[in-house]
C-alpha cells in the first residue's frame, strides 16, 4: 500500500518568536534533501509579515496582529492541499505557525492534535517573559489567552482539550517556576518523558494513538517541534534542556502515527541551523523524518 503523498509548505515564520535563524530551518532541510526523501512536492512557500520586536500593550504579545494574518494566510494554502488529498508538511519557523496549521483544520470540522514538543507551551502572556506565542502557542489554539488569538475567525478554540496528546513534555520544573498555567490540570492528555521511558517509544506512540483514535475526529495534526529531541543530538534549539527522544525514537512515534492513516498534516518547527555549523544536525533530522514520514529503512 502506497504511503502518503507529502507536500511540502516553506513557513519561515519568527512572529512568535525571534529573527535568530529558526526562519531557514525550511531552505536548510530541504537542502540537506528532505522532500526528495519522503517523495515530497513542493507547495511553495508562505511569506510572512514584518517582524515588530515591540510587544504589544494590549495582549502582552509580540506580533498578534501578524500572526492572526499569517495563520489565516497560512489555513489558505493548506486547505487546497488537503482538498486533493495531500499531506501537507509545513516546515517553520517558530511554533506560532500552529495556529494557521490548525485553523485549516478547524475550517472544516474537528481535529485532534499530537504535539511533540520538550516545553507544553502553556504560558499565558502575563507569564511569558518576552510575549513570545512560541511559548504559548499550545495554550492559544486550546481557546486560553487573548482574544484576538484566540477566536480567530470566531472558531474558538482551534483544538479542544480533550483530542490533545502531548508527548515528550520535560519542562514541568521550569514552567511552575515561570508561573505558566498548569497543562496537567486540563483534560489534555499527556505522556511526558518519563513516562514515554518507561513505556517505550512504541507503546508510549500506541497510548496517544488510541486516545485520538478513540473520538469523533475527523483525523489528527502533528506538531513537531525539534526540542522534543535529546540536547545530547539536537543542540541546535533556541532554548535548551537535557534529556528528550533519541533519533530512532523520534522515528518510531511518526511512523506509528503515519501508519494511523488519520494524519491530516505535519509542522515542523524550531530548528536553527545557525547553531548547526558543519550541517550535520540537519542531515541526522532528515534521516529520522525520512524513517518515519517515509518508512525509509524500516
Amino acid at each position: 500500500m502506497a504511503g502518503p503523498r507529502y507536500a511540502i509548505i516553506e513557513a519561515p515564520s519568527v512572529l512568535g518568536l525571534f529573527p535568530g535563524g529558526v526562519e531557514i530551518l525550511s531552505e536548510t532541510l530541504l537542502a540537506a534533501g528532505l522532500a526528495e526523501r519522503i517523495g515530497a512536492s513542493r507547495a511553495g512557500r508562505a511569506q510572512p509579515p514584518p517582524y515588530d520586536p515591540q510587544r504589544d500593550q494590549a495582549t502582552g504579545l509580540l506580533n498578534p496582529h501578524g500572526i492572526v494574518d499569517y495563520s489565516r494566510a497560512l489555513a489558505d494554502t493548506i486547505m487546497p492541499l488537503r482538498d486533493r488529498g495531500d499531506v501537507p508538511l509545513v516546515l517553520g519557523g517558530d511554533c506560532s505557525i500552529l495556529l494557521g496549521c490548525l485553523l485549516a483544520t478547524r475550517r472544516r470540522g474537528r481535529a485532534g492534535l499530537l504535539f511533540l514538543d520538550g516545553h507544553a507551551d502553556f504560558y499565558q502572556p502575563e507569564a511569558e517573559p518576552n510575549g513570545e506565542a512560541a511559548s504559548m502557542e499550545l495554550a492559544l489554539a486550546t481557546g486560553r489567552g487573548p482574544d484576538m488569538v484566540t477566536s480567530i475567525e470566531g472558531l474558538r478554540p482551534l483544538v479542544r482539550d480533550q483530542d490533545v496528546v502531548v508527548l515528550g513534555r520535560r519542562d514541568a520544573d521550569i514552567a511552575d517556576e515561570y508561573g505558566s498555567q498548569r497543562v496537567e490540570d486540563t483534560d489534555i492528555a499527556m505522556i511526558d518523558l518519563a513516562a514515554f521511558r518507561q513505556l517505550g517509544a512504541p507503546a508510549a506512540a500506541e497510548q496517544a494513538l488510541d486516545r485520538l483514535r478513540g473520538r469523533e475526529l475527523d483525523g489528527f495534526w502533528i506538531h513537531l517541534d525539534a526540542d522534543v529531541l535529546d540536547d545530547a543530538v539536537m543542540p541546535a534549539v533556541d532554548y535548551r534542556m537535557p534529556g528528550g527522544l533519541r533519533w530512532d525514537e523520534l522515528s518510531t512515534v511518526l511512523r506509528q502515527a503515519i501508519g494511523s492513516d488519520r494524519v491530516l498534516g505535519i509542522d515542523i518547527t524550531v530548528f536553527n541551523p545557525r547553531l548547526d555549523a558543519t550541517g550535520t544536525i540537519a542531515r541526522s533530522f532528515v534521516d529520522a523524518l525520512a524513517k518515519g514520514l517515509a518508512g525509509e529503512g524500516g
